[in-house]
């Protein structure tokens, strides 16, 4: 009889074996000799299947692990002739083998995802250990290079040494731009990498990108503007003394002392003609200093960097424009968030462009009530020294805004425009930024970022 609950199949078999070793000893003083034998081998053999019935369900815990290790999660599981005191632990096998299908096929779905992502993005994707050995290009890289395969990073060299040694000696969060003549094409390479491990090897996962078409356009939109400021500037001294200049020769025409009949110069045509070369003269100064100005914008000096603290160059441009603003009625303050930040910069340089920016903020506080300018000094989101100069005044119109930093161009009307464009030099030699936000009539904000 096969029993189908398995504590009764044990009891049972238990039971047996206890009736079995009772007959076994009850027959041992007997006249029978084999009875004793016989009952012996019942006992083996009740042994031996009730040990084979018990490691049933190791067996059955032994596949699942097995199951487990080598990840094969399509088995299920069910204890035959069990009963349901092992339903349970059938049902949790069952169980647990399909949460693992599950993560197993949702894993797998991410990696298609991303490696779809990977193959089809048209930004260049190398993943390689640092002694140059490649773990994955992508088709984009592939293109770019004009390889079909890359094993190692050393195998660009014929492309570029500079490229291979920027790949290898790259820091993880580091940018470099890259140039590279290859053959007649030229590429301006944006490097940018990261750095993660996987088990025991350090992988470094860089993008590359070429923006020479970028850098070309926003190179030619920064001509066309210059140029468009160059141009209105000479034009207008131009056109003046173009205008007097042949007035004046039209009036020396008709007192032409080779003509006997020419009338002789009187003194208000003489006062005419000075008036004339006056204004030439005036306007010929303006372009000479116009060009000298420009001649100035490109020639500014290296940076003297020098570890400063943020508080003491506040404090200091704070203490040389107080008594201007506050002449003025203008109220001048300032906070550091937290004072013990530190810039490594040249002091003179960056306090130059403070008070630029203060005394740009007093312009825009002309003929206005309670005005106010502050100085904020922080560390931003992204972790970087910032300082802030705000102000409450008449603000910058939205389509100017963009302008501002464009040299020669300007809303005063006696500013040379070089202001904004020397303090954007500056920044960029401390390899920072500076940027402009403006509400009209209600605040305006310049943000210097190191």
């Amino acid at each position: 009889m096969v029993y189908k609950q398995f504590r009764v199949n044990v009891i049972i078999r238990v039971l047996a074996l206890t009736v079995s070793c009772l007959l076994l000893f009850l027959t041992l003083n007997s006249a029978f000799i084999f009875t004793p034998v016989l009952i012996i081998a019942a006992i083996v053999y009740q042994v031996w299947s009730m040990i084979r019935y018990v490691d049933r369900t190791n067996r059955e815990l032994a596949n699942f692990l097995e199951s487990i290790r080598y990840s094969e999660f399509t088995r299920t599981f069910a204890i035959k002739e069990a009963g349901s005191s092992f339903e349970a632990l059938s049902d949790a096998f069952n169980e647990v083998m399909h949460d693992f299908q599950q993560v197993r096929s949702e894993r797998e779905e991410h990696f298609h995802y991303l490696q779809s992502i990977v193959q089809n993005i048209d930004v260049s994707i190398l993943a390689y250990q640092r002694n140059g050995t490649v773990e994955m290009i992508n088709p984009a890289a592939k293109k770019l290079f004009q390889v079909n395969s890359l094993k190692n990073i050393s195998k660009l060299s014929f492309l570029s040494q500079e490229l291979c040694d920027t790949l290898l000696k790259i820091q993880p969060g580091e940018n470099h731009l890259v140039k590279v003549q290859d053959d007649d094409d030229l590429l301006q390479l944006a490097i940018q990498s990261t750095e993660f491990k996987v088990k025991d090897k350090s992988i470094l996962l860089t993008t590359v990108k070429n923006i020479q078409n970028v850098l070309e356009g926003q190179e030619t939109e920064a001509w066309q503007k210059l140029i468009r400021v160059l141009t209105h500037e000479i034009m207008n001294s131009i056109a003046p003394i173009s205008s007097l200049s042949s007035t004046i020769e039209l009036m020396i025409n008709e007192y032409d002392a080779k003509s006997e009949d020419a009338p002789c110069l009187d003194n208000e045509a003489v006062e005419e003609i000075q008036q004339a070369l006056q204004t030439i003269n005036k306007r010929s100064t303006g372009l000479m200093n116009f060009v000298e100005t420009y001649r100035n914008l490109t020639k500014i000096p290296k940076p003297n960097f020098a570890m400063v603290p943020m508080k003491n160059l506040i404090e200091n441009v704070v203490t040389l424009m107080k008594k201007e603003t506050g002449d003025l009625g203008i109220s001048l303050t300032h906070e550091l968030e937290p004072d013990t930040i530190e810039l490594q910069i040249d002091e003179q340089m960056i306090s130059q462009v403070l008070i630029n920016l203060i005394k740009n903020s007093v312009h825009a506080l002309e003929g206005r009530e309670n005005g106010k300018i502050g100085i904020r000094g922080y560390y931003n989101k992204r972790g970087r020294p910032t300082i802030q100069i705000i102000d409450n005044g008449q603000g910058i119109l939205p389509d100017v805004l963009d302008k501002i930093f464009i040299p020669f161009f300007t809303t005063k009307r006696s500013g040379s425009g070089i202001g904004l464009s020397l303090s954007r030099q500056i920044l960029r030699l401390h390899g920072g930024t500076i940027t402009a936000q403006s509400v009209p009539d209600k605040e305006t904000i310049f943000s210097l970022t190191f």
